[in-house]
């Protein structure tokens, strides 16, 4: 049983039966821990006006230059600001490309399984409830890191998710963008009685109906729009995956696209990328639809510079959403070009070769370069004094983002390229999993049917649906899994 997304059940049903739910809920789901800081995760009081009873918390790397860029990230159901900092993965880039995190955090005094209000009205409008209360903290960051009031982003997983896009709509002259993952439309419910109906994905709406809920959150708004990311596992039983169409269509329609994508292309972890232009041709709206995936933020554990998180009950290992989010906001945009100030940003860079280790790329000279630097996924890599450059050791079935920055004699930068993608050949190593039915199912490895559990993609029978059976699964290809007990072997 997977924790739903939408009840506040204590504070509102006086029945015994509700009450018992809630109970058979919480003894599945966990109940909701109180957050506790981990190294470099503070709590911060007084932040402002808190109508809606929240607490702040918030991870500020040493040495932020004024002016950085702001993440806002809204965990799950059951779930806490601690929890979602060390699984989400946003820590490593807030050291990586420079930004402060805000993790906001609600309580059982809120809700009787610590979920966002993205259904309430009194919650989720512009100057009420919750919303109100991040968008104060979201002031206080800016007021005391110096964040820069327009490079803020909002990002969030299930009934965080659906409370980001509602942040999304009521504020969008606070937020530049935002990542929604496994969440809901902005505005799909507007009470308790409907959020069931879009948890399950039943609400079917036009993209103008879709898009009239973004524009009624904030009547007479003719500022610019955010930029949407939208993550969402094709094999999610907790949110229906046509909440992931139906983000799309809302978002497009907001910013007066089509639902035609511009481009689609594939990432790691069975991830289809879908990417829709603006007018002026620069991705507005991002859906990410990662194949087999249950209900989570996708994730991927690992030292590399797309790698992050920790897999976890709804942390799913998979891809690293936070990497592919931060790079289609521009967080990574000053690492590793320049100030702008100096050589012009190199033109053509195109990927001229792939094998399953190494990637060639080559791009047009600027008059006046005495070298060029190369980034990889936001780092710099190399500087070769020709136009191009071949890129190596790299590992099989895997997705990088390049730049390249012309360096005059002095080696001073000058403005970064635009980026390119590519993916070196082959296939991902396999990976080995050992846990219980219950968090195999929980982590997208398995599915369950009748009270029993099947591998992903065998299909292969593993018992029980409990916490009590335990098996090893072998991934490989990535989203199909094997059991794997008598020995696996990555």
């Amino acid at each position: 049983m997977r924790p739903p997304i939408l009840r506040r059940l204590l504070g509102r049903v006086a029945s015994t039966a509700a009450l018992a739910l809630v109970a058979a809920l919480l003894s599945v789901a966990g109940t909701a821990r109180p957050a506790t800081a981990a190294a470099g995760l503070q709590q911060v009081t007084g932040f402002g006006a808190n109508p809606g009873n929240l607490q702040m918390y918030a991870y500020v790397p040493d040495g932020l230059p004024a002016n950085a860029p702001l993440v806002v990230a809204l965990h799950g159901c059951t779930q806490t600001a601690n929890d979602y900092y060390t699984g989400s993965g946003w820590p490593k880039y807030a050291d990586l490309w420079g930004f402060a995190v805000v993790f906001p955090q609600t309580t059982a005094a809120n809700n009787a399984l610590s979920c966002f209000g993205w259904f309430d009205p009194a919650e989720s409008g512009r100057g009420r409830g919750e919303a109100a209360s991040v968008a104060q903290m979201v002031e206080y960051a800016k007021r005391t890191y110096g964040s820069a009031g327009d490079r803020v982003y909002v990002t969030g997983l299930s009934a965080g998710g659906g409370m980001a896009a509602d942040l999304l709509a009521a504020y969008p002259d606070v937020f530049a963008g935002g990542s929604i993952a496994s969440g809901l439309p902005a505005q799909c419910a507007t009470s308790q009685a409907g959020a069931s109906s879009c948890q399950s994905g039943t609400v079917r709406l036009t993209p103008a109906q879709w898009g009239d809920k973004v524009r009624d959150a904030y009547p007479g708004y003719t500022g610019p729009r955010p930029r949407v990311a939208i993550w969402q596992g094709t094999a999610d039983y907790t949110v229906n995956p046509a909440n992931a169409t139906a983000l799309r269509d809302q978002w497009t329609d907001v910013w007066g696209i089509g639902q035609t994508p511009s481009a689609t292309d594939t990432l790691p972890g069975s991830t289809t990328r879908s990417t829709y232009d603006d007018a002026s041709g620069r991705p507005a709206v991002v859906t990410y639809s990662v194949s087999g995936m249950g209900h989570g933020l996708p994730v991927s554990p690992g030292s590399g510079t797309d790698r992050c998180g920790a897999s976890g009950a709804y942390f799913l290992n998979t891809v690293c959403s936070a990497y592919h989010t931060g790079v289609f906001w521009g967080l990574d945009q000053d690492v590793p070009g320049g100030g702008g100030d100096g050589l012009p940003a190199p033109s053509g860079l195109r990927v001229a070769g792939v094998t399953a280790d190494s990637v060639s790329l080559a791009w047009d000279p600027v008059e006046g370069a005495a070298s060029y630097a190369v980034g990889r996924d936001g780092t710099r890599i190399a500087s070769p004094v020709t136009a191009s450059y071949t890129d190596t050791g790299l590992a099989a079935g895997s997705s990088h983002r390049y730049t390249v920055t012309a360096l005059d004699a002095a080696g001073t930068p000058g403005t970064a390229s635009a980026a390119v993608t590519a993916v070196t050949t082959g296939t991902a190593p396999a990976r080995c999993f050992t846990a219980t039915n219950y968090a195999h199912v929980a982590a997208g490895r398995a599915r369950t049917t009748g009270g029993l559990v099947y591998a992903e993609g065998s299909g292969q029978a593993m018992g029980l649906y409990n916490v009590f059976v335990a098996h090893t699964l072998r991934e490989s290809p990535a989203g199909y899994f094997t059991l794997a007990d008598s020995g696996c072997t990555a």
